[in-house]
């Protein structure tokens, strides 16, 4: 009986055991089993995304904060900067660029464009031409982010997933002396504001006792002014007179905050005055304004006004005297011709390093991503452009440009100007794809050697041509 009650309880062991296995093995077996078509995509896919490498090799790289690196590596991983140096590890499977003999720039960001997007307008998403040949143009001149409206957008090209980096940044007021009720219907309004947000304190302050407090209302406040007032938005002004630019100062000290004022053409007869109240500048250097003879003070424009606000601590962004895209007009003038403005500033007394700031790191934080573009910085987005010569000089072409570590513009593969000054490596490669043989670059020949090439054919071993013999040194 105790025999027959043992096997029946080995028998029992034996069925779990043998259920048990199975499972183990099944769970042993995840890492090792065959993976289906749908999963092993599903895995490249994610590493895809995960470690997509780029770099550019054997670059001057002009970083944008006052660091230039000769021959060095920039290397990107899934769109953000990874490292900038010598002697950096580039994996295998990364896509490089060879800029040796270039230079690498932060891509260009235009504080305002009109038509770089195509026809954008409201909802960036649904409006943005990422086939626009503006675009192109755009990317040629270096600009690989700009204003919109009141947003900030990337300039890819054929998708818009992540081009748009801010679409809420500035609220434009008015102030001018020609409109004294716009100016007293704005105080009004900061006036409200400041009251409510001083409230709106006291009330979080006591309603930790007093749980039935009722919160402040915000009947008759404007919202924008309370984005202003919170630092949420930027206040942007267009003014140009002495006098305006002074109430604009005196105002933004008042409530406390910081504006922007774009044209500031008589801003260099105010700039410690502007500098002190926190001021931010959009200007054109070429602007041309004559000076009110009935004034005893400084007026007119001024080709040292981005010199003279940039000394008393005004940052200082540059715009062209038209920001769109005008292949017809006034040469030199429109949104392609971004970087030789700041040439203008530079004859101007501004230096190199605030001219190059003044379309790169100034304008992105006034749009609000400088944490993004705007320089060449580990972690920040990989948008650079590369250049064959100084950014500012009017003969300079943009090579390549990149956006969050891919190519979007080749020089050599558009059409507007692969047939100026084209690369040397590229014509010999298309010579090598068509079949024949580059050409080998010959040393020039020494004097003595271009000579014996005049003589004509060359001569057999023990031949004389006429005039081998050297004819005899006269005395004295």
């Amino acid at each position: 009986m105790i025999r027959l009650d043992l096997m029946r309880r080995l028998s029992f062991l034996a069925v779990v055991s043998c259920a048990a296995f199975p499972v183990l093995a099944q769970e042993g077996e995840k890492t090792d089993a065959p993976k289906g078509d749908a999963e092993e995509s599903k895995d490249e896919k994610k590493k895809d995304e995960e470690e997509r490498w780029f770099a550019i090799l054997n670059g001057d790289v002009y970083a944008g904060t006052g660091e230039v690196l000769r021959g060095a590596t920039l290397l990107s991983k899934n769109g953000k900067i990874h490292s900038i140096g010598y002697d950096l590890y580039v994996p295998p499977d990364a896509k490089t660029v060879d800029a040796k003999g270039y230079r690498l720039y932060p891509g260009l960001v235009a504080i305002s464009s009109q038509g770089l997007l195509g026809n954008a307008s409201g909802d960036f998403e649904d409006t943005i031409d990422p086939f626009s040949f503006r675009m192109v143009l755009g990317l040629g001149t270096g600009i690989t982010t700009t204003g919109a409206g009141s947003g900030a957008v990337k300039l890819k090209r054929f998708s818009v997933d992540g081009a748009v980096l801010n679409e809420k940044i500035f609220s434009t007021f008015s102030w001018s002396a020609n409109n004294p009720r716009g100016k007293g219907e704005l105080r009004e309004k900061l006036v409200a504001a400041s009251k409510f947000l001083r409230e709106h304190r006291e009330w979080q302050r006591k309603v930790k006792e007093e749980k039935d407090l009722p919160e402040p209302s915000k009947r008759g406040v404007d919202n924008n002014m309370l984005g202003v007032l919170q630092g949420e938005q930027t206040a942007k002004f267009v003014a140009n007179d002495r006098d305006d630019l002074l109430g604009i100062a005196r105002l933004a000290q008042e409530f406390g905050f910081r504006p922007v004022i774009e044209g500031c053409q008589e801003g260099w007869t105010v700039a410690d005055e502007l500098g002190r109240a926190g001021v931010r500048a959009i200007v054109t250097p070429r602007d041309r304004r004559t000076k009110d003879e009935r004034q005893a003070h400084d007026g007119g424009a001024s080709i040292e006004n981005a010199a003279i606000l940039h000394r008393a601590g005004v940052q200082v962004a540059i715009t062209p005297a038209t920001e769109g895209v005008d292949l017809g007009g006034l040469v030199g003038r429109d949104i392609l011709h971004l970087p030789i403005e700041p040439g203008f500033a530079v004859r101007g007394g501004l230096s190199e390093r605030a001219a190059l700031e003044s379309i790169t790191i100034v304008p992105a934080r006034l749009l609000g991503v400088s944490h993004r573009v705007g320089s060449l910085e580990v972690g920040k987005d990989c948008d650079v452009i590369v250049t064959d010569g100084d950014v500012l000089h009017y003969k300079t072409f943009v090579q390549w440009a990149v956006i969050d570590g891919k190519v979007v513009y080749d020089k050599e593969k558009e059409l507007f100007y692969a047939h100026i000054r084209p690369r040397p490596e590229v014509a010999a490669v298309k010579k090598i794809d068509a079949g024949e043989t580059p050409p080998v670059p010959v040393e020039p020949a020494e004097e003595g050697e271009k000579d014996e090439e005049k003589d004509g054919p060359e001569k057999k071993d023990g031949e004389k041509k006429d005039g081998d013999e050297t004819p005899p040194k006269k005395d004295g």
